[in-house]
Order: C-alpha cells, then sequence, then structure tokens
C-alpha cells in the first residue's frame, strides 16, 4: 500500500480541526486544559498542512513546522479505523525522510505525557529531551543517506 502525504488546502480544515479535537479533547480535559478552535485556526495558517492519504482515501492529517535546526511535527492524527495498524510509524518515518532532506539534524515533536503513542514514538528513535506538567518534548537525530549510525 502506497502512503502518501499530500498538501492540505484550506478545504480540509474542518476536517483536521474536528480529528484533532477528537483525538485530544480527553487529554485537554485530563490536564485541565482549554481548546480553543481560533487557536487551530490561526496556526492552520503559518504551519505546513498534509492529509495523510493511501490509495486516494484520507487517513488522516499532520501538521508541522520548520526552524533551523528541526521539523517540528505540530500535530499527528489518524481516524479512529486507522490507528493501530503501522501507518503513524510510516508517517513518522517519511517525515524522518522529509527531515534529512530538508538537512536538518532533528525531527522534533510533544506529546500529552499519558498519551499511548509515546511508546509509537519511542520505538521509532525518539528520545525523552523534557518534561512538564502534562507534556514530554521528543526528539530525533536524523542521519544523511549513507551516513554511518555507529550502533547509536
Amino acid at each position: 500500500m502506497s502512503l502518501e502525504l499530500i498538501p492540505a488546502t484550506d478545504a480540509h480544515r474542518d476536517f483536521a480541526r474536528d480529528l484533532t479535537r477528537r483525538a485530544m479533547l480527553a487529554y485537554y480535559r485530563e490536564f485541565d486544559l482549554l481548546w480553543i478552535e481560533e487557536a487551530f485556526d490561526e496556526a492552520w495558517g503559518w504551519r505546513e498542512q498534509w492529509l495523510v492519504v493511501e490509495e486516494g482515501e484520507v487517513l488522516g492529517f499532520c501538521s508541522l513546522s520548520q526552524d533551523r535546526q528541526a521539523l517540528f511535527i505540530r500535530e499527528l492524527h489518524l481516524l479512529p479505523e486507522h490507528r493501530g495498524r503501522g501507518v503513524g510509524g510510516r508517517v513518522l518515518e517519511a517525515l524522518a525522510g522529509w527531515t534529512v532532506q530538508r538537512r536538518l539534524p532533528l525531527l522534533r515533536l510533544m506529546v500529552f505525557s499519558s498519551n499511548p503513542a509515546r511508546r509509537l514514538y519511542l520505538r521509532h528513535g525518539f528520545v525523552e529531551v523534557g518534561v512538564d506538567e502534562c507534556f514530554v518534548r521528543m526528539q530525533r537525530a536524523v542521519l544523511p543517506a549513507g551516513a554511518v549510525n555507529n550502533g547509536v
């Protein structure tokens, strides 16, 4: 099955916002945070938005930003029926490849500390680099193609 990341447009914003809210609302409640629809919509304008697509079917979306050091995964959400079958890992590997292509050393993300997706990120080479009351900051060092890992 061929997985693609294709650019999302403003026409996909409602889908992405609703998917994010459904996926994250329990964590917002757990940590007594306020979900603000307008904040999502504002971020939509300055982040890179991508649909996760397989054989023409939209499986989810991801939202990215970038600085001089890292590609940052701001959101990565899959529809419930597409979770637990390796799609998230395939997206992470594709984004690691993008990080190399963009000549950035790190792929970063933040995850709620109680989110079981932490295990997925650890399996895909992310390490925990910071913790606060509700979030864990994680990053993965990426190596250019052909570089030797030296067992690290």
